[in-house]
Order: C-alpha cells, then sequence, then structure tokens
C-alpha cells in the first residue's frame, strides 16, 4: 500500500483499530476529514469516540491501520511531533494559570512557540514585544475586555475561550475539540459555538461532542460510531434521518 493519502482531505484513517485485551474499542475506522471544514465525530457511549480521538492525536498507539495528515503517514509519530505539524488537541496542550491575567497566559503560550517557555526569569519589559500578538489572540476569542483579569475569575465558557486562545497561539493547521461544550450553560454554549465558528474559518476542526444541537448547528460533516464502528456519515440532515443512526441512540442514549 502506498503512504499518501488520497483526495483534499487533510486527515484520514485506513482500517484504524485499536484493541484492549481481547476489546475492541475502535474496529476499522476509515475516516476522512476534509480540509476547512467543521467535522462531529458522535455516537452513543462506548462508541469509541474518546479512543478515536486519543488515535489521532497520538495519546494511544494504534493495534493496526495507519493514520495520514496532510498525505502524510503518522502513524507512528509521537503526540509533539503531531502538534508541531499543526495538528492540535486543544483543552490538553494548552494550560490556562490561574493567577496570571488574560494577557500573561496568551503571553506564555507565545513563548512556547518562540522556544522561550522555560524563560520566566526574563523581565516582563522583555514580553511586552508579545502584547500585539497576544492583543490579536483575545480579541479573536471575544474576551479583550478580561485582559487583566486572572484567569482563575473567568467564568466556565469564558475559560475555555482563554483555552483556545492560547491554543490558536500555537499556530494550528487543525484543532481537534474534545467536548468543548461539557459543563456549559446554553450562554456559554451559544458564545463557544460562535467562537469554534469563527476560528474554522481558516482552519479544519474536528470535535467529539455530546450536545447533538450544537452539533447540527455547527457542522458540515458528521461521522457516528457504534461499538467501535462507522456506522453512518454525512451531513445532519441524512444522518437525523437515519433510522439506524436513531436506534442506537434510542437504545443507549448519547451522553
Amino acid at each position: 500500500m502506498a503512504n499518501q493519502a488520497n483526495g483534499d482531505y487533510i486527515i484520514e484513517t485506513r482500517d484504524l483499530t485499536k484493541e484492549f485485551r481481547g476489546f475492541v474499542a475502535v474496529a476499522g475506522v476509515n475516516l476522512k476529514v476534509r480540509r476547512h471544514t467543521i467535522h462531529a465525530l458522535i455516537g452513543p457511549n462506548g462508541a469509541g469516540k474518546t479512543t478515536c480521538f486519543n488515535l489521532l492525536t497520538k495519546f494511544l498507539a494504534p493495534s493496526s491501520g495507519q493514520i495520514f495528515y496532510n498525505k502524510r503517514d503518522i502513524t507512528h509519530e509521537r503526540s509533539a511531533a503531531i502538534a508541531r505539524r499543526g495538528m492540535v488537541r486543544s483543552f490538553q496542550i494548552s494550560a490556562v494559570f490561574g493567577h496570571l491575567s488574560v494577557l500573561e497566559n496568551v503571553r506564555v503560550a507565545l513563548q512556547r512557540v518562540q522556544g522561550t517557555s522555560f524563560h520566566f526569569w526574563r523581565s516582563g519589559r522583555s514580553l511586552e514585544t508579545l502584547n500585539d500578538r497576544a492583543m490579536d489572540l483575545i480579541e479573536a476569542v471575544g474576551i479583550a475586555e478580561y485582559r487583566h483579569i486572572p484567569a482563575g475569575e473567568l467564568s466556565y465558557g469564558r475559560k475555555r475561550a482563554l483555552e483556545i486562545a492560547t491554543t490558536l497561539a500555537l499556530e494550528p493547521e487543525m484543532l481537534l475539540l474534545d467536548e468543548p461544550m461539557a459543563g456549559m450553560g446554553a450562554e456559554d454554549v451559544k458564545r463557544t459555538s460562535d467562537l469554534i465558528r469563527r476560528v474554522a474559518t481558516k482552519r479544519t476542526v474536528l470535535m467529539v461532542e455530546h450536545n447533538l444541537s450544537v452539533v447540527a448547528d455547527l457542522s458540515d460533516t458528521i461521522t457516528v460510531l457504534k461499538l467501535g464502528r462507522v456506522l453512518a456519515e454525512g451531513p445532519y440532515r441524512e444522518i437525523s434521518a437515519n433510522l439506524e443512526v436513531i436506534d442506537a441512540y434510542m437504545g443507549a442514549g448519547h451522553g
């Protein structure tokens, strides 16, 4: 088999499989995520969504199968190498320091990109050169008015926006969002949905999300997993009318 993926897909898997001591969590998944789209991965409990996500972001090694990113076989690369290639998993690689202000948090993230993340002995003045870029990122995620507020005092939704800002500091080509709306109230869900839509104008987004109204609103393509296999794939209007999908959710719940 050639080590090249085909088509205008930023990420593609071929027969991706993960087995844990006889239990097959992901079974021969062939996933294709088209460039510059929002792609959702959904399914009932135990469907294999999180395992699949962990395989893509190299937190787990596959038992068999291949993963391609920008037509390159990355099956055996480490998570740090994947991040350097531009595929970043938000809410894990980003760190929010509660005692630092919003602006200071984003500056720390920008230091990582410049390779100076451990130079905390440097004067504050030397970091001011990063302020313009940091403010651009803070404004992009809609929290500019909170720039001098300690991150620990932000609401849950705005803290998630800050986490996205610190992730964007890494200049990712592809964002993987693991349940971005988890624990949010309606107002924060709407704000975060709007943010994801803005972020996706120049990037590809793959997300695992339980909130089906969010999935319906944001996603260009939805892949439904059940028992580690792809049950269905397509736009929401097709997925929502698929009797197998309806049965899977009615039978197992989507929590």
